[in-house]
C-alpha cells in the first residue's frame, strides 16, 4: 500500500512496517494546514491498514519538522488561525491514539509542531543530528503545554516553553524525551532493531499494552488496574496466550536440544 497525500507520503511494506513521511523538504516540513490534514488521514489510513503492524513517522530531507509554518498565516483571520490550531491538534491526537505502535525517527531538528508530533508518537529515537526546540512563545503562541510536561515534568517543561532554547539529542535523552539516541550511520539500524522486536510480539497483546498504558497514565492506580484486567480478558477469549505458552514452549524444548 503506498498513498501519495498532497505534503505526506504513506507507506505499508509487506512486513507490516508502516511508514508516514513528511514531505515538504524544501519547506523543512514545516506544517501548513495541508500537512496537518494530511498527516490526520494517513494515520487514520495505517490505523485501518489490517496489514500495518508499527508506524514509523519520518521527514524528507534533512530536517524532521521546522514547526509550524509561519508564511500561511499572513493575512490570515483569527478564526481561521484557530481551525488551523484545532486541525493540528487533531493530527496529533491521531498519532497518540493510533491503536499501532508509532515510532517517531528524530534524524535533524525537530520544532515546534514537529515536537508536538514526536512526542504523540509511543516514543521517539533519535540521531545525534536531532535538535529540538519548543519557540511558541517567541512566536506569540502557545503550545506543548500538556504532552512536554508529562514527559520532561513541570519545571523543565516550563524553562524549556519560557525560554525556547535549542536541546540537542543527549540533552533529549536525559530528559526522557527520547529513549535512544545513536550516530546517523547506525539510526536506520536501531530503528529496524527496535521494529524487529515489536514485530515478533502478538499484535493485540502490543496494541491492548499501549491502551493500558495511555489510560493509566491519565487515571488513577485503581482504575488502570481494572483496566488492564478487561485487556487480559481480552486476550483470554482471543486465545492469545495459548499461542504465547505454545511458542515458549516450542523454543524452550528447541534451546534443550
Amino acid at each position: 500500500m503506498r498513498t501519495e497525500f498532497e505534503t505526506v507520503i504513506c507507506e505499508v511494506a509487506a512486513d507490516g512496517v508502516a511508514t508516514i513521511t513528511l514531505n515538504r523538504p524544501a519547506q523543512r516540513n514545516a506544517l501548513n494546514l495541508q500537512m496537518a490534514k494530511d498527516l490526520y488521514a494517513a494515520v487514520k489510513a495505517v490505523e485501518a491498514e489490517e496489514a500495518a503492524r508499527v508506524v514509523l513517522i519520518r521527514g524528507a530531507g534533512p530536517t524532521f519538522c521546522a514547526g509550524a509554518d509561519l508564511k500561511e498565516r499572513t493575512g490570515v483571520s483569527e478564526a481561521w488561525l484557530r481551525n488551523r490550531r484545532q486541525t493540528a491538534f487533531a493530527a496529533y491526537n491521531a498519532i497518540q491514539w493510533c491503536e499501532k505502535p508509532c515510532i517517531a525517527v528524530a534524524h535533524g531538528p525537530v520544532i515546534g509542531s514537529g515536537c508536538e508530533i514526536a512526542v504523540a508518537c509511543d516514543f521517539i529515537i533519535a540521531s545525534t543530528r536531532a535538535t529540538f526546540r519548543w519557540p511558541e512563545a517567541v512566536w506569540g503562541s502557545v503550545g506543548a503545554s500538556q504532552r512536554l510536561p508529562r514527559i520532561v515534568g513541570r519545571a523543565m517543561a516550563k524553562e524549556l516553553l519560557f525560554t525556547g532554547r535549542t536541546i540537542d539529542a543527549e540533552e533529549a535523552l536525559r530528559l526522557r524525551l527520547v529513549n535512544r539516541v545513536v550516530p546517523p550511520e547506525e539510526l536506520e539500524a536501531a530503528v529496524a532493531t527496535t521494529v524487529g522486536m515489536i514485530l515478533k510480539a502478538f499484535p493485540l497483546s502490543v496494541r491492548l499494552a499501549k491502551r493500558c498504558i495511555d489510560v493509566g497514565m491519565e487515571s488513577d492506580l485503581r482504575t488502570g488496574m481494572d483496566y488492564e484486567m478487561l485487556a487480559i480478558d481480552r486476550c483470554l477469549a482471543d486465545q492469545e496466550w495459548k499461542r504465547g505458552v505454545e511458542a515458549f514452549a516450542a523454543r524452550n524444548k528447541s534451546d534443550q536440544g
